[in-house]
């Protein structure tokens, strides 16, 4: 495609040998020899230690300078930092560049329709788990129903969050279910003193209820609303109400 020996930004998408999601984020310019995105995604990268998709932004045009791509590759990064879905892999920050207001205003526009393009292709890495007004809402905020753990959740499409800040069990179980003690594992560097420091999302309400108790419990019964109500009783009444 002629389009991708243009200059731009691109995303390389894989996975750490833990397991975990990661991203590079990067730019290219046009080279002496006329090539620059589909070049450069072929080169090494010694940050990531291996990719399996990529996602490259352009324009029709190439209207993209050196100080446009790297204002971009700039925002993307700290983007997908906040949002802490998937391990940055970049291993210096990238230079802002200096735009005029107007030059500015231009790119980001360009990284609005780039960011919905990314969510819509599957690659959620620009959105936050929760989302700022769920965070303020108490009506979606279920507490862990024990006077041993103060630890808060939220509901969402993608399954539960189990939010930053959260107290969890500092033993197991030997009926402890496998997977809570490889999601332990998995995001021991997200608990210190036995509170998470980032949200963590999980499958089910029974898998995020375990993972604060140690133990095999019931998500439906052990997540209530600041009210009381528990969990099975909020999905009795959406399914009546729909």
């Amino acid at each position: 495609m002629p389009h991708m020996k243009q200059s731009g930004v691109y995303m390389l998408f894989g996975s750490d040998r833990n397991g975990d999601d990661v991203i590079y984020i990067g730019q290219a310019v046009v080279r002496k020899n006329g090539e620059g995105l589909s070049n450069r995604i072929n080169e090494p990268h010694d940050s990531i230690d291996f990719w399996t998709d990529a996602v490259m932004f352009t324009t029709t045009n190439d209207a993209l300078g050196p100080t446009e791509v790297c204002y971009l590759e700039n925002k993307f990064c700290k983007m997908a930092k906040d949002a802490k879905r998937y391990i940055v892999k970049n291993g210096n920050e990238p230079s802002i560049g200096n735009l005029t207001e107007e030059k500015e205003a231009e790119m980001d526009e360009f990284i609005d329709y780039a960011v919905l393009i990314t969510g819509v292709m599957g690659y959620k890495v620009f959105e936050p788990l929760v989302s700022p007004a769920e965070l303020a809402s108490d009506t979606k905020t279920f507490h862990f129903k024990s006077n041993k753990f103060d630890a808060k959740a939220i509901i969402t499409s993608e399954g539960i969050v189990l939010l930053k800040g959260s107290q969890i069990s500092p033993t197991t179980v030997n009926s402890c279910p496998q997977f809570t003690i490889n999601m332990r594992e998995k995001h021991s560097a997200h608990i210190a003193d036995w509170t998470t420091t980032e949200d963590i999302l999980f499958p089910s309400p029974s898998s995020a209820a375990s993972f604060v108790s140690g133990s095999s419990v019931s998500g439906n019964d052990m997540w209530v609303l600041k009210d009381g109500t528990p969990l099975k009783d909020v999905n009795k009444a959406f399914c009546l109400n729909n």
